[in-house]
């Protein structure tokens, strides 16, 4: 395999992977010699017979596995993105053995001697020893021999588990999508989406990885919703039994490692750091969301004019917002044509605030004809980095949204970033791709964790960019949320993509007044999913769960959050961001997105009070927070930018949950 790509670094502009040249017979071969080469340059620094010092053991650390983090940054991707049955063998051969990889690193005791040793002075030094301590400490490496050949077993069958998870949700995203032979049964569909499933006659509708999917809110049809929302919450049930096993591992591991559950070894490294932090601040949510949601279902049911089933719920919100604000969702979609929104929206946006630019790379190229590939240039014309563009859903690509890193700035390396978006929109069989508003949002969100790692300007690797506390990681792309809807951004982007007349205001100015209708149900929605996710992992090593639904429903119910109407966003099943990474992904960590929240909302509020859209503004935001990647306490660096500490009272006025 003399000429494996992955064996080389990439020639390609910033890094970037060499797609074309990448074959699958490709991956095992660097996962082997990309493995055995980092476990020979770990050995040489842990026998290393010089005295531990932070260049010649930290920083060593930081140079190690170079083929390694190439192969499984590509592997990664393309297994999410675009994969094939050749590569799910290949993930499921290989990710145990990774885990194994680690495991042998993090619990080498020689290692862990060598990096208690270290000492610095220097500020950022200090930060990454304390983080590969914390590192160290957590996996097991004060365990006893048997505890960390217990923990070992633990973290396998953990991803071997997760592995199979995860491909049985892929699988189920086409297996159980919605099949409709008469098209009547569609009425309501945008016909620009009834073109782009049809499929030799029939129409597959394939499934969204949420529990209320798109089309309940436009399917005139009720038992077509019906249909749909059960093979929404049914899919891939096999995956309960999948769920219990992994918590009561978790548990297990948690246990070892002394702590009393899972939930508690979660957030110790977190900004949240006790269960009773997370605990109280979801409890304060809890009672107004319910309270809210109720009056919601009987505006709903008075609407309807009979009592409502969980798939009528979207429908009828739509037209109680259409009474109500005279504002109806879709008439906004002629308006947000996807290259508009690329260009005078992300692009636009992120040029006011920071000065960057975006230039097209045509003579780059992604992993998937749909990738478009960007050079990212800083407001005095030098390098920033490249950003991937991969727009539509496709059965090879998972559900959801998300971003990624190709390449990780550091000045270590000498590396810019190279960083990805993948969103999920329907591509349409011919003619412009037109989005929901929430499309907007979601790639205005995805979009705010590229500029996270585009900014990062650190010297390690380990904490570049959006490589810091997960309950903290939402928040800098929450908070670029709030450009989809500025008046100067909204205005060059929202513009109807036959005629090129901007949105109407009237029609924006419902939209607006509209906002905080059915907040009530997405809150409810999230927390049930968050309260969920906690409830899987608070039980202690050895408490069993028998019947997995029934513990879903049980724990719904304890939390005062089970309401018949509004299923959490993510049951169980198909709870891809706690279940899909073994040893730990957002397991007991979905409440992230509330608690990232909080600071969203009152950095919203510092840029309101502040004068909005200005390059002072970004610039302060990029240097304080966006910058600093996890090089430094990230509630630092926000009471840098905010001044102070955060508080909820802005989170309440947003959801209109306030008392």
């Amino acid at each position: 395999m003399a000429e494996n790509p992955f064996f080389e670094p990439s020639t390609l502009p910033y890094g970037l992977p060499p797609f074309a040249l990448i074959r699958e017979e490709h991956y095992l071969p660097a996962f082997e010699r990309g493995m055995a080469d980092q476990l020979r340059e770990v050995r040489e620094i842990a026998d290393n017979p010089e005295p531990a010092t932070f260049g010649n053991t930290i920083e060593a650390l930081e140079r190690s596995g170079r083929i390694l983090k190439r192969t499984v940054t590509v592997f990664s991707s393309i297994s999410a993105s675009d994969t094939t049955d050749g590569i799910r063998e290949i993930e499921t051969q290989i990710s145990p053995r990774l885990t194994q990889h680690t495991d042998s690193i993090l619990l080498d005791r020689a290692l862990y001697a060598r990096i208690k040793q270290v000492a610095t002075d220097d500020p950022e030094e200090a930060w990454l020893l304390q983080k590969y301590r914390v590192d160290f400490v957590r996996a097991g490496a004060d365990l006893s021999e048997d505890d960390q050949d217990r923990l070992r077993a633990l973290n396998e069958e953990l991803t071997r588990l997760a592995t199979t998870f995860s491909q049985n949700l892929l699988t189920a995203s086409t297996a159980s999508a919605l099949v409709v032979e008469d098209v009547k049964l569609l009425d309501g569909l945008a016909e620009s989406t009834i073109k782009a499933i049809e499929k030799d006659g029939r129409y597959v509708l394939p499934l969204f990885n949420y529990t209320n999917q798109p089309a309940l809110a436009e399917l005139t049809d009720r038992e077509t919703r019906r249909r749909l929302y059960e093979l929404s919450i049914g899919r891939a049930p096999e995956n309960f039994e999948l769920a219990a096993r992994m918590a009561a591992l978790r548990a297990e591991r948690a246990a070892l490692l002394g702590f009393p559950n899972h939930a508690a070894y979660s957030v110790a490294d977190q900004t949240a750091k006790t269960t009773d932090a997370v605990e109280e601040m979801l409890g304060k949510l809890v009672g107004p969301a319910v309270a809210n949601v109720r009056r919601e279902a009987e505006a709903l049911s008075e609407q309807a004019g009979f009592p409502l089933e969980p798939w009528d719920w979207s429908f009828y919100a739509e037209r109680v917002r259409k009474a109500r604000y005279d504002f109806d969702a879709a008439d906004l979609r002629p308006y947000f044509e996807l290259d508009r929104v690329l260009r005078d929206g992300l692009f636009h946006a992120a040029g006011e605030l920071y000065g960057i630019t975006f230039a097209d790379r045509d003579d780059l190229a992604g992993y998937h004809p749909d990738v478009r590939v960007f050079e990212v240039s800083d407001a005095d014309g030098s390098p920033l980095g490249l950003f991937l563009f991969d727009p539509y859903a496709r059965p090879t690509k998972r559900g959801g949204a998300w971003m990624n890193n190709l390449v990780t700035q550091s000045h270590l390396f000498g590396e810019l970033p190279v960083v990805m978006n993948n969103l999920n929109i329907t591509k349409p069989s011919e003619g412009p791709t037109l989005l929901t508003f929430e499309e907007v949002n979601t790639a205005f969100h995805e979009f705010g964790h590229a500029l996270h790692g585009l900014f990062s300007d650190v010297r390690f690797p380990r904490v570049s960019g959006t490589d810091v506390p997960r309950d903290f990681v939402e928040y800098p792309s929450q908070v670029n949320e709030m450009w989809a809807t500025w008046p100067s951004i909204l205005a060059n982007f929202a513009r109807h993509h036959e005629t090129g007349e901007p949105v109407p205001a009237e029609l924006l100015e419902k939209m607006r007044a509209a906002e905080k209708f059915n907040q009530g149900f997405a809150t409810v929605e999230y927390l049930a999913a968050a309260l969920l996710d906690w409830a899987w992992h608070k039980p202690a090593a050895g408490e069993i769960v028998g019947d997995a639904e029934a513990f879903e429903n049980a724990a719904l119910e304890r939390a005062g959050i089970a309401y018949d109407l509004v299923r959490p966003r993510y049951r169980t099943n198909y709870f891809a961001h706690i279940f899909v990474s073994g040893v730990g992904g957002y397991s007991a960590g979905y409440y992230s997105y509330i608690w990232s929240e909080v600071l969203d909302a009152e950095s919203v509020d510092w840029f309101e009070e502040n004068g909005g859209l200005t390059r002072g503004n970004g610039d302060h935001f990029r240097s304080t927070l966006l910058s600093v990647g996890g090089s430094r306490d990230v509630m630092d660096a926000f009471r840098d930018f905010r001044g102070r500490d955060p508080r909820i009272e802005p989170l309440l006025k947003r959801r209109g949950l306030e008392a």
